[in-house]
């Protein structure tokens, strides 16, 4: 009996499989991913998009980051790879500093974060 009893342990231990070992194999890429995509528009001029002279600040508790402008883009991007709730705060020559009132939360897949875009409209002072 204790033979019957082994075998179909045996037989059964890959009855249940985890969810994951069912799955294909995943291959994630090298590249770098921004966690913060802020475009920054002037709320006077439609579709007038902010770059020069304008400031984008990202905090998550104690981290403070200020996003960067590439050339040739119109958004601010940062937090590359990296998790977190984020408070955006948004400056400008001419105009009234933008603070967010709800925090963009980025999260991660099983490669990399998830990027979060958002669009902030300046008002002029």
């Amino acid at each position: 009996m204790k033979k019957l009893v082994l075998i179909l342990l045996v037989i059964c231990a890959g009855c249940n499989l985890d969810e994951q070992d069912t799955l294909d194999p995943v291959f994630c890429t090298d590249e770098l991913r921004a966690g913060l995509d802020i475009t920054v528009k002037d709320a006077t001029i439609s579709d007038s998009f902010l770059i020069s002279g304008i400031t984008v600040i990202a905090v998550d508790g104690d981290y403070t980051e200020t996003l960067v402008n590439f050339e040739n883009t119109n958004s601010f991007v940062g937090a590359f790879e990296r998790t977190g709730t984020y408070v955006i705060t948004v400056s400008g020559d001419n105009y009234e500093t933008f603070t967010s009132t709800v925090p963009i939360i980025v999260d991660k897949d099983i490669c990399h974060v998830i990027t979060q875009s958002r669009e902030i409209i300046l008002q002029p002072n």
